[in-house]
């Protein structure tokens, strides 16, 4: 049988009546809290899996905590992996307060990013002042109270503490922004500010080695062998030279010889043996130059800092008839040149030609990493999410955020600030570090060591 009609099961005017009721008593009886929406960055194309997300919105909006004498869920627990905090908390939110004042600014926001706009969404944040904690949305509720006059007036927000995974955080209030600052997987970047230009001369003489010919490459080398050569006449100088190795079908040989110093004085051809490094095989002959002035050595003057990458050495200067001499910087401790090995001597010069090496990358780093600015690196393309820059110390530490297509930054390589415009030289970079001040497993391992050794087979007594 039909409901009686003269009745009615709620008019509008009650409605609103109860709807501003409610208001009013959040206003009175609630906290103002800071709702801020979870938007998408980047999603995976098959199955649809958010990869990345961002909350650089936030509205206040008061709520009623409704878990009024205490945090819910499971409380702190101690786990294995340090400890481990399962905090809930349950927060009743005007539905008219949220259509009103929250749904038309994101309804304004791109499609992609905010796929539901006119309600609360699981996934979304709600940083609770009195805590000064951050919670995530797990699930919403709004079917309570249950369809009052015909209509329903809140949503309950059921939500648990946010656990960070390199979402963008940034609201732009500082209570909030900075509890992730130190979060998450980040990678710890050693930048250099200051480069400088290294410097080199060169010295000429005749009766030295001209060219080296390896004849055999030889094999199963497991270090790198030992080059000696036999010494020079008296009043000479005994020439020195340096293996190179390399793997072919994973077979360990020689790859080139290079010369650290072509001598002085040799008349008659001297003998190259190869010692050492566990191989065998390899066989080296060479020949002199005895009557036209080619380079027999190379020294460096300055060693200049800030390379990562073997630079270009430019030898300018008349050989007349001969042939121009040729070398190659070797980077060593401190991103310094440390020699200049002789790949072509030359032939012909009757002075000492001019060497010129590359400057580094960078001379100089200019501009100031921003907080969660996106950051690049120009060879590898590796992007990630500034979290702290130190210019004194110049260690940048960002969060990955697409690393899909690469194996990381390089070393060597440019960082540059897509917002700052900021421009440093990569020295080196860890890998990925968890920083999480509840998981302590590392200190809890290496505490237990000392009390239990696990690594015996029967840690708790002799048999």
């Amino acid at each position: 049988m039909s409901l009686n009609p003269f009745f009615l099961q709620g008019s509008p005017g009650e409605q609103r009546l109860v709807q501003d009721l409610i208001n009013e008593q959040l206003k009175i009886y609630g906290i103002d809290v800071i709702y801020i929406p979870r938007k998408f960055v980047r999603k995976q194309t098959i199955i649809k899996e958010i990869q990345s997300s961002k909350f650089d919105d936030n509205f206040a909006i008061e709520a009623y905590v409704n878990s009024f004498d205490g945090y819910g869920g499971q409380g702190d627990i101690l786990t294995k992996f340090g400890m481990s905090l399962r905090d809930e908390l349950s927060l009743i939110i005007s539905k008219e307060r949220f259509e009103d004042f929250i749904s038309p600014f994101l309804e304004g926001e791109n499609s992609n990013e905010i796929a539901l706009s006119s309600r609360p969404r699981e996934g979304d944040l709600v940083y609770f002042p009195l805590g000064q904690r951050i919670f995530e949305v797990k699930f919403v509720e709004h079917e309570v109270n249950f369809y009052q006059l015909g209509k329903l007036y809140v949503y309950e927000l059921k939500c648990e503490l946010f656990e960070y995974e390199d979402e963008v955080i940034d609201t732009s209030i500082q209570e909030i922004d900075t509890q992730i600052e130190d979060q998450g997987y980040i990678t710890t970047l050693q930048l250099i500010g200051q480069g400088l230009l290294a410097t080199a001369t060169s010295t000429i003489n005749t009766g030295y080695i001209r060219e080296i010919y390896l004849n055999n490459d030889g094999y199963d080398y497991t270090s790198t062998p030992t080059v000696a050569i036999t010494t020079a006449p008296y009043g000479g100088t005994d020439a020195s030279a340096v293996a190179i190795t390399t793997s072919r079908a994973g077979v360990y040989s020689i790859e080139s010889i290079l010369l650290t110093n072509a001598g002085a004085g040799y008349t008659v051809t001297p003998t190259i043996t190869i010692v050492g490094g566990g191989g065998s095989g390899a066989a080296v002959t060479c020949s002199i130059e005895t009557s036209r002035s080619g380079i027999s050595r190379f020294a460096i003057t300055g060693n200049g800092a800030g390379y990562i990458n073997s630079p270009s050495v430019s030898i300018t200067g008349s050989v007349g008839t001969g042939e121009t001499a040729v070398g190659f910087a070797v980077v060593g401790a401190g991103q310094s040149i440390s020699s200049i090995r002789i790949i072509n001597p030359g032939v012909g010069y009757t002075i000492a030609p001019t060497v010129t090496i590359d400057p580094p990358p960078v001379l100089s780093g200019i501009g100031t990493y921003q907080f969660n600015e996106e950051v690049f690196g120009s060879q590898s393309g590796t992007r990630g999410r500034v979290k702290s820059w130190d210019y004194d110390t110049k260690v940048l530490k960002v969060s990955l955020v697409d690393n899909a297509a690469t194996k990381g930054f390089y070393a060597g390589e440019l960082i540059v600030g897509a917002a700052s415009s900021a421009i440093y030289l990569l020295q080196s970079f860890d890998t990925w570090d968890q920083y999480d001040k509840y998981s302590e497993n590392i200190e809890i391992e290496n505490a237990a060591d000392g009390i239990v050794d696990f690594s015996e087979s029967n840690p708790f007594g002799t048999f």
